[in-house]
């Protein structure tokens, strides 16, 4: 018997429409009807403005074993080595299915043609349209979810609640049309992406609000890893145009980064220079700002090794309209908010500590990016853990992920912030560079945040953690800097940070 309200029934929920949740849909449809939930249209996703691509070790002098060197290289200490391993294992195949799908891979020759990005020892970025790759693979598996009868989607219901019964997924309370509506599944997967939406520069879409990680602790799953927020160094900084991400692609064909004295500057910073991790380069672009007191810092594209019109056409037609040709203008940079290593914490299978409840793509903490994501293994761990969670599904083990033996209860703030007010305090205090007194300033205003209405729940709830875990972790590391502990990668912090809700 249904429970009060239900208005349907399905085997699995999937909330969210990137790449994780559009992969998961068409992957689980073959084990019963699945619901695709989206609080937008259903392209509005981060996969959709994914630039660079997906990595995988598929070159003739590459390997998984590479792969994963990189990958914990850049993750400082505390990447999960097992699902690293996972990850880089099962990124050929990856590549594989998205192709079975008929993403449009760009070829070089009779195989694919592959990019390097920063940290990467090897060139093992898979492209598609140039610099379209997420759009690519959003179309792609978009259409194939619109085109199965198994599959249904409703587009512009906002999931508000997860229903949980003795710690098992029960199903989901959602707002739509501007009503209440409820369903059933005995397994809901959140794939909801990222939360850059928490910052006043970022380079992510209005839609990424951290709902997922918002979601899932309410339910009392348990969330990891919330203090390491990447901010991409290279973001168009114009003023009266969005940030636009200018990928580190363009870099990796030989673009160079320069201050505003025309310097080359990124030597001084790191042996790989201008492909040194993506949190080198965004603290030394801040660096490079404040001793010249300006707001950018330039990408000079003169030395590429490709044609940019061809290579990037859609950085070229977005730089175009905003009076820039990047093949003889060197293009306005300044770091924004990217991608949350942070989120819920999964294991290998991509279960929560709740039963029935999985999590993939960039809402999951499957631990494989540490402290520092690898560029580009976002878009493959969307696919590999997506894949797993439907695995594990079709297994019938049920079971819930291991609770961690260091979970800490936190609580909940009380109200909302204004959304404006609440990036602004976020990318003052909890940004590029952080302090305890700026930390614990922002952690002050957002736990005493009125009840009014400013429909910011998640956005509050997920800031609040964030801080609360910056404020706690003094050591920098990977994309955690703090200038009062600015000892890097201390012993005794090598180790993650897990909140559950404490009531």
């Amino acid at each position: 018997m249904r429970p009060p309200g239900v208005t349907e029934s399905y085997r699995t929920i999937v909330i969210g429409s990137g790449s994780a949740g559009l992969f998961v849909a068409l992957e689980a449809m073959h084990l019963g009807p699945v619901l695709l939930l989206t609080k937008a249209a259903i392209e509005d996703s981060n996969t959709s403005w994914a630039q660079g691509g997906v990595a995988a070790a598929i070159g003739p002098l590459d390997s998984p074993a590479q792969h994963l060197s990189d990958t914990v290289a850049a993750g400082a200490g505390l990447v999960d080595e097992e699902a690293a391993r996972v990850l880089c294992n099962e990124g050929p195949a990856v590549i594989r299915a998205l192709a079975d799908h008929g993403v449009p891979f760009d070829r070089a020759g009779e195989g694919l043609a592959l990019g390097r990005e920063a940290a990467h020892s090897r060139p093992r970025i898979v492209h598609a349209r140039g610099d379209q790759t997420g759009a690519a693979i959003e179309d792609t598996l978009a259409a194939a979810a619109g085109r199965r009868t198994g599959i249904t989607i409703r587009e512009h219901a906002q999931a508000t609640r997860l229903l949980v019964e003795r710690n098992h997924i029960a199903g989901i309370e959602a707002a739509q049309e501007g009503h209440m509506v409820a369903f059933e599944a005995p397994n809901v997967v959140l794939a909801t992406g990222g939360a850059g939406q928490l910052f006043s520069h970022t380079t992510n879409p209005e839609v990424a609000t951290g709902d997922g990680i918002s979601l899932a602790f309410d339910a009392g799953a348990e969330v990891a890893d919330l203090e390491f927020f990447q901010f991409h160094p290279t973001a168009l900084r114009v003023p009266g145009v969005r940030p636009f991400l200018i990928s580190e692609t363009v870099r990796g064909e030989g673009a160079v980064l320069r201050n505003a004295a025309g310097e080359a500057f990124m030597p001084r910073y790191h042996p790989l220079a201008d492909l040194a991790p993506r949190d080198v380069v965004a603290r030394a672009i801040v660096r490079e700002m404040r001793a010249a007191g300006t707001d950018h810092v330039t990408l000079d594209c003169s030395a590429a090794k490709v044609e940019l019109d061809k290579r990037f056409p859609g950085i070229f037609a977005f730089c175009l309209g905003a009076g820039i040709d990047i093949r003889t203008t060197p293009i306005p940079i300044a770091p924004a908010a990217h991608y949350y290593m942070g989120g819920v914490r999964t294991d290998t299978r991509g279960r929560t500590t709740v039963q029935g409840l999985y999590a993939c793509g960039e809402a999951a903490c499957t631990g494989v990016h540490g402290a520092n994501r690898l560029a580009s293994n976002s878009l493959l761990e969307t696919v590999v853990f997506g894949k797993r969670v439907v695995e594990h599904i079709r297994s019938g083990d049920g079971g819930a992920a291991d609770p961690s033996p260091e979970v800490l209860g936190v609580g909940r703030p009380f109200g909302e912030l204004d959304a404006g007010r609440l990036r602004a305090l976020m990318w003052e205090y909890a940004g590029i560079e952080r302090t305890g007194a700026g930390l614990s300033l922002a952690l002050a205003e957002l736990e005493s945040a009125s009840e009014a209405p400013h429909r910011t729940r998640e956005m509050t709830t997920v800031a609040a953690l964030l801080v609360r875990a910056a404020l706690a972790r003094t050591e920098s590391r990977g994309a955690h800097y703090r200038r009062d502990f600015p000892q890097r990668d201390d012993s005794r912090w090598q180790r993650r940070q897990v909140f559950r809700r404490a009531d």
